[in-house]
């Protein structure tokens, strides 16, 4: 008997007919000798929708009082869920993220993590019930405050109950078959994963794929917790992330996919004195801005002036307050101003195969140029190399190089539903 952890995500249980759908298949892996506890998002758009209610009532959300709304998403989820398996013979009892035992911070929209004491999930499991939690949501024990952990939450829910489960895998439910080699609606002919290694699943994530949320991956990789994608509408075995333990002897794929980000923006802080100290008075006013950079560049600086220029990226949605903050610092840090660009795409090519192989940047900015993709911003880590280029060009770009690197399969990749979770 194994112990299974499911996660199904808001296009699973987004109406009445997935949630009896999704609750057939959790009576048939529990009929099959598994115990199983289950993690769910808020069903389809609910969690927007409660986000624009708020929005309508309120100028200025209190982050309190967006928590112990947001939260009601994920427990309707869970006690429909339990009521469907109910209906169709099964044994189930819900549980919100307090009486799952998941304590966290109580920092509300993005809380950590602190300890899951899981008492009642066991407990549920011994009797043979399927044990339903709801997702994203924690409990504060410093403040007495119901919390949310913020983007891919109920992923990371899912991976932290079975790290204290000692679950035998994580399974992740979405639209599509499993982890592919780009994402297969801007690559119809990306070829799906029979399994990739966690580090590689991690500079996916980090990079823009969207199929796993990096903390959650972050979480597996620190836990040991092996992971498994799977779509929800098809019984497919889908990908296994795996953590690669001494003695393993298999062989990495120079690049196991490519991955795009089109929701970040390019700042450049223009003409700064080349002088000890300055870039780092630069960085210090992004820090306080409370935002994290993805890319650094910059430039040399010209002989006669002693004046560079740094580009960094981060998301979209910090660009504005990143630029203001700058802009009171002017004076103050000396450059000589600052410009920026909402209109860039981010291209990577992760696989952990790179650490022994050559040629890769080689045949990655060759098929780049034969496409005609002008390169803007270059990074690189020991597993993968990131490219900015223009957000028009980022599809175009993303099937030259998913070809060039002979990543295409023969068939066109299934996608069940439509939303990539």
């Amino acid at each position: 008997m194994a112990l299974i952890v499911q996660k199904f995500g808001g296009s699973s249980v987004s109406d009445a007919e997935k949630i009896k759908h999704v609750a057939a298949r959790i009576l048939q892996t529990q009929a099959q000798g598994n115990d199983v506890c289950v993690v769910v998002s808020a069903m389809g758009d609910t969690t927007d929708d409660l986000v624009d209610l708020a929005d309508s009532v309120s100028s200025k959300r209190d982050s309190r009082e967006m928590d112990m709304l947001l939260t009601a998403g994920e427990r309707i989820s869970m006690s429909v869920l339990a009521m469907a398996i109910q209906e169709q013979g099964g044994k189930a009892k819900s549980f919100t993220g307090y009486q799952a035992g998941i304590s966290t911070d109580s920092d509300h929209g993005s809380a950590r993590i602190w300890k899951i004491e899981p008492v009642r999930i066991r407990e549920a499991l011994k009797a043979g019930e399927v044990a339903i939690v709801a997702g994203f949501q924690g409990f504060s024990f410093e403040t007495g405050d119901v919390t949310t952990l913020g983007r891919g939450g109920s992923d990371t829910t899912a991976v932290a109950l079975a790290s204290a489960l000692n679950a035998d895998v994580c399974e992740i439910y979405s639209d599509v078959d499993g982890v592919y080699t780009a994402d297969p609606r801007i690559v119809p002919r990306a070829r799906k994963l029979a399994q990739i290694d966690i580090e590689s699943m991690l500079e996916l994530s980090s990079s823009g794929a969207k199929i796993l949320y990096i903390r959650a991956v972050e979480f597996a990789r620190r836990h040991g917790v092996p992971l498994r994608v799977r779509s929800t509408f098809s019984a497919d075995s889908g990908t296994l992330v795996y953590t690669t333990k001494p003695g393993d002897e298999m062989e990495e794929p120079v690049v196991s996919g490519v991955t795009t980000d089109d929701t970040q923006s390019k700042i450049t802080i223009i003409g700064l004195p080349d002088i000890p100290g300055k870039a780092a008075e630069v960085f210090q006013i992004v820090a306080e801005a409370g935002v994290n950079i993805d890319m650094i560049v910059q430039n040399s600086s010209s002989q006669d002036t002693q004046l560079s220029d740094i580009s960094i990226t981060l998301p979209h949605s910090e660009r504005p307050k990143v630029v203001e903050a700058l802009r009171s610092k002017q004076a103050e840090v000396g450059f000589e101003g600052v410009s920026y660009d909402d209109e860039i795409g981010k291209l990577s090519i992760v696989g952990a195969g790179m650490k022994t192989s050559s040629g890769v940047s080689a045949k990655l900015f060759g098929a780049l140029a034969r496409a005609g993709i002008n390169i803007e911003m270059i990074s690189t880590s020991e597993i993968r190399v990131s490219v900015i280029t223009r957000a028009s060009q980022l599809k175009d770009a993303t099937r030259a190089v998913h070809t060039a690197f002979e990543l295409d399969a023969a068939d066109t990749a299934i996608i069940y539903a439509g939303t990539g979770r």
